[in-house]
């Protein structure tokens, strides 16, 4: 990925009309891209790009010494990571064709339109951070990559399922664009969200808001402030929490219940980065991190016209959902004895015991508060427990008509923790796993066959054909 620490792109406008240079950094600038940079004299580009990150490089063709035509298959060559988007005179535009043939991914007109000219960009950026993020994420796969296992160290587990969620987790961390976290309540999505911003290297720090309940008078002076005098009571100014963040983050819990106005509010500070205090007629701008959690089926909420469908194609870009407890019952016994230990260190207790049987009774207990839920009732069981051993005793409700699933065995105990193992359990087959890939490129591209095949370098009626004989 080339975005900066802190998830920021770096672009690089190469054009020996200084004057447009400054006319289009300011225009990007304003639009939140990020960092800007700038080179009149073409022949400084190559090692310019040798010493910095850059994210996206926009090329003006006519230009003295090394023209864009002659500049660009060099840039294609060394750094064929780095997109490149071409700007040309109005008769030019063959020539800029023949550019796109050569490596660049769009072309603008001069003089170029101010929206054209954001939306190619950002539309560029998407694209290649959706490009990378697959990349990234078969190499984590198929190597069992987790680089910042210690940014996870309080989500408790040995599930290969939520493994995958981690190095899914540890690509997207450094994307600019949101990251919405779904799972029901109890299954730990904050915990989630620390990681995110613990990876992510953002400066700031993070700033946490339930907006659940939040009418939007409360939702607009919670996230953005008030100006003195706003309204009846507003005797000073105050600062919002998206302010507050900075280049922190920013993470929003319970979205799915915001109102239809609040949603507005939201869908722009996510799109244009921008937001009004309430009471103030100067827009400000955030470079906050953003991050959102929801126990609430937005899809369905979509269909019963009660949550705005751009706003949620605008979180979905990074989507990561959390398994509930019963879905993964072989976590059961590490949470467990990590519970009983926080809790007899409460209580000032010795540590009990915990019965062979309540570890089966727990493995087939529903748990609907998940985590949460058997946090507390470990922490209920350890007031009741008197002696050496934690037994069904000590919890009750447990038991159900429902017929008990064995305790499992956790994996660091099956032989099988290590490479791909992790993900299918065994060792797949190469079928397997390119409809694994394929899974995972329709989920990162948002359902879009033509670009889950540009990422994965196929054809789009490849994809088509294998989707056909997966849900057959």
């Amino acid at each position: 990925m080339k975005a900066l620490p802190g998830g920021q792109f770096s672009v690089l406008l190469v054009d020996d009309d200084t004057r447009a240079l400054e006319l289009t950094r300011m225009l990007l600038l304003n639009a939140g891209i990020g960092t800007v940079l700038t080179l009149s004299d073409s022949r400084a580009t190559l090692p310019f790009l040798e010493e910095h990150d850059v994210s996206l490089v926009i090329l003006d063709l006519m230009m003295p010494h090394m023209n864009g035509v002659d500049l660009l298959p060099l840039i294609h060559h060394d750094y064929p990571h780095i997109p490149v988007i071409v700007e040309t005179g109005a008769g030019e535009v063959d020539t800029a064709v023949k550019c796109m043939k050569s490596g660049a991914i769009d072309y603008l007109v001069k003089p170029v339109e101010a929206n054209r000219l954001v939306n190619s960009v950002k539309n560029a950026l998407n694209f290649d951070d959706l490009l990378h993020e697959v990349s990234s994420l078969k190499n984590y796969l198929l190597n069992d990559r987790l680089e910042h296992a210690e940014a996870f160290a309080e989500i408790k587990t040995t599930s290969r399922k939520m493994r995958s969620i981690f190095q899914y987790a540890e690509v997207v961390a450094s994307s600019p664009q949101p990251v919405l976290i779904t799972g029901e309540t109890g299954v730990g999505k904050e915990l989630f969200a620390h990681s995110i911003h613990e990876i992510s290297g953002v400066k700031g720090e993070f700033v946490c808001v339930n907006v659940a309940g939040l009418d939007d008078a409360m939702f607009s002076d919670t996230l953005f402030g008030h100006k003195k005098g706003a309204f009846t009571g507003a005797d000073q100014f105050r600062e919002g929490l998206v302010s507050k963040a900075g280049m922190g983050t920013l993470f929003l819990d319970e979205i799915g219940d915001l109102n239809e106005l609040s949603q507005v509010k939201l869908l722009r500070l996510l799109q244009e980065r921008e937001y009004y205090p309430v009471g103030a007629d100067t827009i400000k701008t955030s470079s906050a991190r953003i991050v959102l959690a929801t126990n609430i089926d937005l899809e369905a909420r979509i269909r019963e016209g009660r949550f705005r469908r751009d706003l949620y194609y605008r979180l979905c870009t990074h989507q990561i959902h959390i398994p509930a407890l019963r879905e993964r019952p072989e976590d059961i016994p590490l949470l467990l004895t990590t519970f009983i230990d926080v809790a007899a260190r409460h209580f000032g207790k010795r540590r009990p015991t915990p019965a062979p049987e309540l570890i089966s009774a727990l493995a087939g207990y529903p748990f609907p508060g998940n985590v949460r839920e058997l946090h507390a009732r470990v922490f209920d069981a350890m007031a009741r427990c008197n002696e050496g051993m934690l037994t069904l005793e000590n919890f009750p409700g447990i038991l159900s008509s429902q017929p008990q699933r064995p305790a499992p065995v956790p994996p660091i105990l099956s032989g099988e923790s290590n490479g791909i193992y992790t993900i299918f359990g065994r060792l797949p087959t190469f079928r397997e796993i390119e409809d694994y890939l394929i899974g995972e490129a329709m989920k990162v591209s948002g359902g879009s066959q033509a670009v889950a095949a540009s990422m994965l370098g196929v054809t789009r009626q490849t994809i088509s054909n294998r989707l056909k004989l997966i849900s057959a």
